[in-house]
């Protein structure tokens, strides 16, 4: 009788292989992770859906109110103050950009300030031990999403704010100079004001304080900046991200005020000012 085991009985003796593939976590598939729970949140939809709505609404009505002041026999410029003195079409239709932006920005808080007042970002961290690619795939996801929304909110009312001031001095085409440069402009301005605040989430691990601070910065600062002397505050409002932001999309350059490059160079200091920061603080902290 043979002592010796058959292949059969060897191979049924043998530790079971597992079938499953190895989970690894690559930067793709964080990024994809985050995709997806972006998109499975209904405040996303709300934000995307209201951004767009404020940037094209507002932007047409302050058309509306442009073409009304023209038919009505008022020359910009004449009256003291007056609001239209240097209006353009792009001017008119990027109007509403100043109410999109404090959606998409407290869009961008609520990403990543939200995680932490559900208890999620745990669950996050631990299925992405390095951490750090968690924040760089939730700002490309929110700043991508603004960017296309922001884009295709400033070129739809300036197509349809377009039609509404045909035959007025502000109007013009979209291969008029620098127009199209100036739209583009506008969604770009966005895409870096979400991704700023989901560096302010992050950072404060709050929604309130995330969205303070964003509001604080965007809108408040700029008025405490101009009780400064008027020399300084020349020179220190036009740092500011969101007059920044606004040389990005203006059509000419004014006085102190930076050029289009200079300003997007400083928003893009703000924005990895604030991830640095944000980065930092999600390495050294706990969640």
């Amino acid at each position: 009788m043979s002592l010796t085991s058959t292949p059969s009985t060897a191979a049924a003796n043998a530790p079971e292989k597992s079938t499953r593939a190895a989970y690894k976590v690559t930067p793709a598939r964080v990024l994809r992770s985050e995709w997806s729970k972006f998109w499975s949140l209904r405040s996303t939809w709300i934000a995307v859906g209201l951004s767009l709505v404020f940037v094209v609404a507002f932007g047409l009505i302050f058309a509306a109110r442009y073409k009304s002041h023209i038919t009505a026999g008022v020359t910009p410029g004449a009256q003291q103050e007056d609001r239209f003195a240097s209006a353009t079409a792009v001017s008119l239709s990027l109007f509403g950009v100043n109410f999109g932006q404090l959606v998409l920005g407290v869009l961008g808080v609520l990403v990543t300030a939200g995680e932490y007042s559900t208890g999620m970002i745990r669950s996050t961290l631990a299925a992405v031990p390095r951490r750090l690619p968690v924040l760089w795939s939730k700002a490309i996801v929110c700043g991508l999403v603004a960017l296309v929304v922001g884009s295709v909110a400033a070129f739809a009312s300036f197509g349809i704010g377009s039609r509404i001031i045909t035959g007025t001095p502000a109007a013009l085409a979209l291969s008029s100079t620098g127009v199209v440069r100036s739209l583009f402009g506008a969604g770009i301005y966005l895409a870096l004001v979400a991704i700023i605040g989901v560096a302010l989430g992050s950072l404060l691990r709050s929604a309130a304080a995330g969205i303070a601070v964003l509001l604080g910065v965007l809108l408040l600062v700029p008025g405490l900046v101009s009780l400064l002397p008027t020399s300084w505050a020349q020179n220190v409002s036009q740092y500011l991200p969101s007059n920044a932001g606004d040389s990005i999309q203006a059509l000419t350059r004014a006085t102190h005020t930076l050029s289009a490059g200079a300003g997007l160079a400083v928003l893009l200091g703000w924005t990895v000012l604030a991830l640095a920061a944000a980065a930092w603080r999600l390495m050294r902290s706990d969640a």
